[in-house]
């Protein structure tokens, strides 16, 4: 476990999807553009930090190649991973925001060879974030919506997502190498997990790589939808403001402050 906002070294931010990344993209200055393994990696200034920005692409394999990357041939000092999730915590709404204390990867089992969620050989089930790193960024999150998401959205389009009085939460982000959209699915997570507050399909594999690295991993996710029957929809018509706004906005408010 190691700090990845106190590091001298470059950051790497990374994402899924281009609209989780683009207004992060518009920040960037002083950029230079390499290519690795069919992605495009941007060095330049984030909000005063000096940072390598990339797509990952969507699943676990496609974030463990991003990260390797990024802290390989980079040299990051660790990694910022944000984007949007499902809640499944009770208290998780759509346009909350999530910072991941710990991930694991729910769809791992090893078993009897080793126990239930365990990574194979590492001995570690959860990845845990540095602890000042998770206040730093739960703070800046929660700056960013009370002082300028309804600036960036207006009211009338939060009401609209179904986004009232969003909240910031801490705890357990769990990863699935699906989109979880079925009621019951997102109660069986609960049942294995019953403290995981988001779903998403990239953060422990991010979490997994940095701690092999020596590198640490901070996983920042809005709520987009609820990982129920009604995610798809709920998903598609979140993604293309949510996500972006939130993930500019919150790095700004971390990195800048």
């Amino acid at each position: 476990m190691r700090s990845v906002l106190d590091t001298t070294q470059p950051i790497g931010v990374m994402a899924a999807m281009p609209e989780e990344i683009a207004a992060i993209d518009r920040a960037l200055t002083d950029r230079c553009v390499e290519t690795r393994g069919l992605r495009e990696y941007h060095t330049g200034r984030l909000f005063g930090r000096e940072v390598v920005l990339v797509m990952a692409r969507v699943g676990k394999v496609a974030a463990a190649s991003t990260a390797t990357h990024l802290l390989c041939e980079f040299g990051v000092g660790g990694i910022v991973m944000t984007g949007v999730a499902g809640g499944v915590g009770d208290a998780t709404h759509v346009g909350d925001v999530v910072i991941a204390s710990e991930t694991v990867q729910h769809d791992l089992d090893a078993s009897p060879l080793f126990p239930r969620f365990e990574a194979p050989l590492l001995g570690v089930s959860r990845f845990e974030a540095w602890p000042d790193d998770v206040d730093r960024a739960a703070q800046a999150a929660r700056r960013f919506l009370a002082e300028d998401l309804t600036g960036a959205l207006g009211a009338e389009r939060l009401a609209a997502l179904g986004v009232a009085g969003p909240r910031v939460h801490t705890g357990l982000v769990a990863t699935v190498d699906r989109f979880i959209t079925a009621t019951d699915e997102a109660a069986a997570i609960r049942e294995l997990l019953p403290d995981a507050l988001a779903v998403e399909m990239e953060g422990a594999a991010v979490a997994q790589v940095c701690h092999e690295h020596g590198g640490g991993a901070l996983i920042i996710r809005a709520i987009s939808d609820r990982a129920d029957d009604h995610a798809t929809d709920a998903f598609t018509r979140s993604l293309p403001e949510i996500a972006s706004v939130y993930s500019a906005g919150i790095l700004r408010r971390l990195f800048a402050g």
